[in-house]
């Protein structure tokens, strides 16, 4: 499972997926922890909100994008292109993606 987390800053979720163009990437599977990858960093032509949608896209190779706060009509237009779309609270991008797998993946949680 591929998953993004919205992250200007490159150490903190932060919101505003639509305009955003930082990216943590990380990526779980069955057969291991969830492993963090190499980070996204789009131009402002390719940000969602300005991106033509001509082409391929980086984000929509995603099964996940977790973001803090964001629009209605982002989650829609991700839903379109086969994304599920999570704000959080949480800041911290470990933390959110773990929550994530736990909460989608029920299996992969850790006993208490």
């Amino acid at each position: 499972m591929k998953i993004g987390v919205t992250s200007q800053n490159l150490r903190t979720v932060t919101g505003h997926a639509s305009k955003a163009r930082s990216f943590l990437m990380y990526e779980w599977s069955a057969e291991q922890a969830v492993q963090p990858l190499d980070s996204l960093e789009l131009s402002m032509e390719m940000s969602i909100h300005a991106w033509d949608k001509r082409g391929d896209h980086p984000l929509l190779a995603l099964d996940y994008l977790i973001t803090g706060p964001c629009g209605k009509s982002f989650i829609n237009q991700m839903k379109q292109y086969g994304v599920r779309v999570r704000t959080t609270d949480e800041t911290d991008p470990l933390v959110a993606v773990q929550a994530l797998v736990a909460a989608v993946v029920p299996w992969a949680r850790k006993p208490a």
